[in-house]
């Protein structure tokens, strides 16, 4: 399989153990060996992206105010 991904076999070892710093070009080529190409999309669709969720939403102001007459003068 790594001579199919073009990958040295320990960068194989590393993906299948989970290791967080091989890059995610390895991870799309054994996707497309194993012919699984479709899930990279899910892996990166934004509304499957429960973390990046979670942070933008964490970056909202926690209150409001509604705009007074001289936010609105132009």
């Amino acid at each position: 399989m790594a001579e199919r991904m073009l990958v040295s076999v320990q960068t194989l070892q590393r993906l299948e153990a989970g290791d967080p710093t091989v890059g995610l070009a390895v991870l799309a080529s054994a996707l497309h060996v194993l012919g699984m190409t479709e899930r990279l999309a899910a892996l990166v669709a934004p509304d499957s992206d429960r973390t990046g969720i979670s942070e933008d939403l964490s970056r909202l102001p926690k209150t409001t105010h509604a705009a007074s007459d001289d936010e609105l003068d132009f």
